[in-house]
């Protein structure tokens, strides 16, 4: 039996994605690609994602994550020799040059500078070599079990690679940071030292996008990790490997807003079992198809004797169809 319907529709806040495109099927113009619901982690797409593959400067995701997280962005530093001249794009640190971290790193992500990734690794680690052993152990932490790092820039080696599913576990984690998720969705950054124009065209061409970063080598070919947030719901992609990469990512997350919706369940929503209000013990997000009904149910755990205030009463369990898609404990808020 189906107990207070209309009590718990009312608590819960439906968000549902946007109708853009009506094609279903994902296109094969890409080596891997993967897209990831940033909060839950959930996998909406996939293809290859476990197949490891150069990533190019999407490498400085990772590079910039770390950063943000140990060091003291205000810091100024003087260029070390090994940063000044570096291959690759570049934003031209001259040597001796002093330059304060949160310009290097928006200089890291806005225009790719494998000069920024260079420097920025030496202050860390003191070397490329040390600060490549610390993007290994955080990104195991992370749970991306088949990636490798050489270098802090994403330049070519043999033994430098990821998987489209470990990139986007590591950027989910980077999007968390309020700090990281700032300097991505930047356009345009005048700071102390530098000045900068993003060269991510997902930021001026599509609908709420919110980051995050390009490569290109030639070994690994045209790389984007792109994120983008409508309704509530926000998502991210990566393709790898891809010649059209900016309309291949546009057309992946078109998909995911149109097919999938994200149900958020709040904390402070309170339920009404058989014998005292109850609510949840945190807030909790549900990533559902978007045609998908649901269905909920109250179900009552206690005799209802000498209930105190927190106390495990009963537990809120959603259906779809007669599937249970998640239970979860519900807590008495009142002394009984």
């Amino acid at each position: 039996m189906r107990k207070n319907f209309l009590l718990i529709i009312c608590a819960l806040a439906l968000i549902t994605g946007t109708v853009l495109f009506k094609n279903n099927v994902a296109s094969a113009n890409a080596a891997a690609e993967i897209a990831m619901e940033l909060s839950t982690g959930t996998v909406l797409y996939q293809s290859n994602a476990d197949n490891r593959l150069p990533m190019a400067s999407t490498t400085k995701i990772m590079t910039a994550i770390i950063i943000v997280e140990d060091c003291n962005l205000s810091e100024e530093i003087k260029v070390p020799d090994c940063a000044v001249g570096v291959e690759g794009s570049s934003v031209y640190l001259k040597k001796n040059e002093i330059i304060n971290i949160e310009d290097l790193v928006y200089g890291l992500m806005l225009r790719s500078g494998n000069d920024c990734a260079t420097a920025l690794a030496v202050h860390h680690s003191g070397s490329v070599e040390n600060f490549a052993a610390v993007m290994n152990e955080r990104a195991k932490e992370w749970g991306a079990e088949n990636t490798n790092f050489k270098n802090p820039s994403g330049l070519p080696d043999s033994e430098h690679f990821t998987t489209a599913h470990d990139l986007c576990k590591i950027t989910c984690h980077a999007m968390k940071n309020q700090k990281f998720r700032e300097i991505v969705s930047t356009k345009n950054y005048s700071g102390k030292f530098r000045s900068y124009a993003n060269k991510n065209k997902m930021l001026y061409n599509f609908s709420g996008a919110t980051g995050v970063k390009t490569g290109y080598t030639v070994a690994a070919g045209r790389c984007l990790v792109s994120s983008a947030l409508r309704n509530g719901m926000e998502v991210v992609t990566v393709v790898l490997n891809c010649p059209d990469m900016y309309a291949e990512s546009g057309s992946l997350l078109e998909r995911c807003f149109n097919n999938y919706k994200l149900i958020n369940l709040n904390a402070n929503s309170v339920f009404m079992s058989d014998i005292v209000p109850c609510k949840l013990d945190k807030s909790l997000n549900l990533v559902l198809k978007s045609e998908q009904n649901l269905q909920f149910q109250i179900k009552t755990v206690t005799s209802g004797n000498k209930i105190k205030t927190g106390d495990f009463v009963a537990e809120l369990q959603i259906y779809g169809g007669n599937n249970l898609i998640l239970s979860e404990k519900l807590y008495s808020i009142i002394d009984k």
